[in-house]
């Protein structure tokens, strides 16, 4: 290597990576820094041969060279434009992202430097599918406001296998994607179904990327079944959200081969000097759910003058599970255990997660133990961490828990006698922490959690609320006492590690907050930067308001979301300083990563991960937001098939969101939300307050906020997209049922304008606009006169009726009138003759058959009939020709019951000949 040094000269020598490189590889090239470095400096595009000379880069290192520039190229660092010379995106403008697809085709691009999101429209999004790397050019603004761009290049397809319906047309297979985020269709190969039917659920590998011209092509590698099938939703989810569910053949190998019991090796000193203890003999219980199998912690509690000792014993998963073994590698690729709807999906194997790393009672087994001493106020003086063994004496549910607390005299409380008092003394302690934590100012949401209950054939029976007692909440403070001393020694002793960080809110959020708060009359102290303690306050003062739900909402998605990351920036919502997770190593591997520090911690050593602790923080963070997309989608697909029976029931329910597309109704009884479209909210323009969280109707004032009460329909369920629609069932007014906004006590009075209106109104309908010609009308019958007076009379009805109402009578009467019943005692009548020669008649009494709405007007002949001539005899019947005139302006006369001729001028119409 040092000969290799030696020639390492000129440009190369000022790599300042260069030592970096000497020690990944035994034949160091230019690092990717310095590469850009050359290339910026540079300042133009340059081909990959003139670079090489620059770097002196020897015959026998080009081939390691090209393979670097590839790398650069994929991961957007540089590009090649069409000349074949290298560039730097920055310099051409681009900018680097993922793609986030839509279900309408449409989607955006997520720029890695954080800035706004490029909008990118079904043309670009032809290119690419959800989750693919792209190279953007900015292109402006779109009609909305919204930064657009234009893909220049794909750096990274991600997906490559995808899960979605086979679907036939004429011989044609496609498959719809599950994920609905992907709207292409996946035309499928020649003889690519492997024999799926039409319908099946199918998991598709890509043959072809989609392009500009070309959607994407792939064939079927496993054929799922059919898509009403038992437990196929979860086969669905799994293979949606790509979650891990198949161990490797290694770690299953090394899960059958960890013993099932504790061996007396095991006994040994962790890490050669650390002695682990025996506390067999100590009476520590689990206290889980019904249907847990995997028990992480034990608890047990004494007291010691006028507070209390407390041990949290956590099972020793890092005693099985070693760094960069198959195990590991399968945990830190599944991050956490995945907990469905009577489905399991372990981050270990069961032989480790149901069984030597369990915590079951009446067995050995190895844990990592966290000795608290905390006093009468709840307050946690030291602590101690160490490795040991442990014999747990019962394995107890929170009901269980909760009837010893409340009935100590009672079955189960027999049942248990002999861990009576452990429990008696653990509730005590419970009681100060609980003190302790109001004193804290830690923030506490009440939400309700469901559970939901299946028939023989694995679907759901019903949805019932979970009822969380204070045995809940007891093992809850145990566990929170734990962590936050892990957190301490990690912080005391300087360890790098990751944190479970939750930072207060946003600028942006807080200042939407405080402004709602503000139209409600309340206040949230604290300033620019309040605290949880703050929040506390505020949700203590309006438990007993009768918008506290909304309120307690609106103060929740003020918060940032909690992720891991190894910088200690606190726990918010805790009122934790410092914070991480220790007790559940089983089921989240950021908890093996804390016991593996511990332990190193207590060697005097120090753990270094294969990962960095950045990656390891982010990748934590993806899986748990992952599990719990896919769980939600379980449990929402799971629903909809409980509300398909359902179609056309009513219920009542609660609001429990607003958007600008309608609201989120949360049923009564059977806990199942679903949307009220902004279309079925009524017959208004309905505009959604993104403050208050409110959508507002225009015209009736009509409000809809979160927690209000509603009674809906069940409209329509789809199970292939997850969704249930639910429509109203309240009387709602349709426009033709709205009252004409008629002039009250101002009859004569011109309207008002437009702009002082307001609001615009519905159509009228042509028998109300008849009405008000009645209503606007002289009382006493005009005498017969000449054109001139009687289109003087015209005037004056004119004048004496609003101007809207005339409008109305020109364009809608005419067209309506034959449509449209009139009042009682009115008739219709129509004449052809022009308006300008319109010669005084007397009114006569209509006969029956003139009382029939005419559709078109009719022309009188130009010659009479002549009943006598049709009586004579004739060899050829005569045919009249009609006379072509100019084409004549109806009018329509409208008699009303007091006399009165309204004549209203109609559009000409040609007379054709017959």
């Amino acid at each position: 290597m040092s000969g290799r040094s030696k020639k390492i000269k000129g440009i190369r020598a000022s790599d300042p990576f260069l030592e970096r490189e000497r020690e990944r590889y035994e034949f160091p090239l230019p690092s990717r820094e310095f590469v850009l470095q050359v290339l910026t400096e540079h300042g133009a595009p340059i081909f990959v041969n003139e670079l090489m000379s620059m770097l002196a880069i020897l015959p026998e290192e080009e081939t390691q060279f090209h393979r670097r520039m590839a790398a650069m190229e994929r991961e957007g660092q540089v590009m090649i434009n069409r000349k074949g010379a290298l560039c730097l995106p920055d310099k051409l403008d681009l900018l680097q992202g993922r793609v986030q697809g839509h279900a309408d085709g449409f989607g955006f691009m997520v720029p890695d430097d954080g800035s706004s999101d490029l909008y990118l429209g079904p043309k670009e999004m032809a290119k690419v599918l959800h989750g693919d790397r792209v190279l953007i050019r900015p292109m402006g603004l779109d009609r909305r406001g919204r930064r657009e761009g234009s893909i220049v290049e794909v750096l990274v397809r991600s997906t490559t296998k995808l899960v979605g319906r086979l679907h036939s047309d004429h011989g044609v297979f496609t498959v719809t994607a599950e994920d609905k985020r992907i709207s292409h269709e996946i035309v499928l190969e020649p003889n690519g179904s492997m024999g799926a039917e039409s319908g099946q659920v199918v998991m598709v590998e890509l043959v072809t990327q989609p392009s500009r011209y070309s959607p994407p092509v792939g064939r079927v590698v496993q054929v799922l079944g059919n898509y009403a099938d038992p437990g196929m939703e979860i086969e669905i989810a799994l293979r949606k959200h790509n979650l891990p569910h198949e161990f490797s053949a290694e770690a299953l190998a090394q899960g059958e081969d960890t013993p099932t019991k504790v061996r007396k090796k095991d006994w040994k000193n962790v890490l050669g000097t650390v002695e682990r203890e025996d506390l067999r003999d100590l009476p520590l219980v689990t206290i889980d759910g019904e249907t847990a199998k995997d028990f992480d912690d034990a608890v047990y509690a004494e007291k010691k003058g006028k507070g209390w000792r407390l041990i949290v014993a956590i099972a020793d998963v890092s005693h099985y599970v070693l760094p960069g073994d198959a195990l590991d590698v399968g945990a830190i690729e599944r991050g956490n255990s995945v907990y469905f709807p009577r489905r399991v999906i372990p981050m270990l194997p069961e032989a480790l997660s149901n069984g030597i790393c369990s915590l079951m009672p009446e067995v050995e087994r190895l844990c990592m133990v966290c000795d608290m001493q905390v006093s009468a106020k709840g307050a946690i003086k030291k602590y101690r961490f160490y490795p040991a063994v442990m014999h747990s004496k019962a394995r107890l549910t929170y009901a269980k828990v909760w009837d010893m607390v409340q009935h100590p005299d009672g079955e189960i409380a027999q049942q248990y006698q002999h861990v009576l008092p452990q429990i008696d003394t653990l509730y005590a302690l419970f009681k100060a922490f609980s003190a302790a934590r109001a004193v804290r100012g830690a923030i506490d949401f009440e939400t309700i959690e469901t559970e939901m209950r299946f028939d023989e054939n694995g679907k759901i029976k019903e949805i019932v609320p979970v009822i969380r007692n204070d045995a809940h909440k007891l093992i809850e403070e145990c566990m929170l006492a734990a962590n936050v001393c892990a957190a301490d020694i990690l912080i005391t002793k300087e360890h790098e590690c990751v944190y479970r960080v939750h930072e207060g809110p946003t600028p942006e959020k807080m200042e939407n907050l405080r402004t709602y708060l503000k139209s409600v009359g309340l206040t949230l102290e604290g300033g620019d930067e309040p605290t949880a303690g703050d929040y506390a306050v505020l949700l203590e003062q309006i438990k007993l308001r009768d918008d506290a739900p909304l309120l307690q909402t609106m103060l929740l998605r003020s918060l940032s979301q909690a992720v891991y990351s190894p910088g200690n920036k606190g726990h918010f919502g805790l009122s934790y300083e410092a914070y991480t997770h220790f007790t559940s190593p089983i089921r989240r591997y950021p908890d093996l990563l804390v016991h593996r520090a511990i332990k190193a911690i207590l060697a005097g050593q120090k753990y270094t991960p294969a990962m960095k602790w950045e990656a390891l923080g982010t990748q934590c963070s993806m899986t748990e937001r992952r599990a719990d997309d896919a769980s939600r989608d379980v449990q929402n697909w799971l629903k909809c098939y409980y509300m398909q029976d359902k179609v056309g029931e009513e219920f009542e329910g609660v609001i429990s969101a607003v958007t600008g597309f309608g609201i989120f109704v949360l049923l009564d009884q059977v806990f199942v939300e679903g949307l009220v479209h902004i279309s079925e909210l009524g017959t208004d323009y309905f505009h959604f307050d993104e403050v208050r969280k409110e959508l507002k109707g225009e015209r009736t004032g009509q409000v809809y906020r979160i927690t209000g009460r509603v009674k809906i329909k069940v409209a329509r369920v789809s199970l292939e997209t997850s969704k249930i629609d639910f429509m109203l069932v309240e009387d709602k007014p349709k426009w033709g049922d709205q009252p004409a906004e008629v002039s009250t006590g101002r009859r004569n009075a011109p309207p008002k304008p437009a702009a002082s209106r307001g609001r615009s109104k519905p159509p009228r309908a042509p028998e109300l606009a008849i009405k008000e010609v009645q209503a606007a009308a002289p009382t006493t019958k005009p005498k017969p006169t000449n054109s001139r007076k009687r289109t003087a009379i015209v005037k004056q009805v004119k004048s004496a009726a609003p101007t809207p109402v005339l409008d109305v009578v020109k364009k809608v009467a005419v067209r309506k009138v034959a449509k449209a019943p009139l009042p009682a005692g009115t008739s219709t009548a129509v004449e052809t003759a022009p308006l300008a020669a319109a010669k005084p008649v007397a009114t006569k009494p209509v006969a029956k058959s003139a009382a029939k709405p005419a559709t078109k007007p009719v022309t009188k002949p130009a010659i009479k009939p002549d009943a006598q001539a049709a009586a004579k005899p004739a060899t050829k019947p005569r045919v009249a020709k009609p006379r072509v005139a100019k084409p004549a302006a109806a009018v329509v006369k409208v008699l009303t019951p007091e006399g009165m001729d309204v004549m209203v001028k109609k559009p000409r119409t040609r007379t054709k000949p017959s």
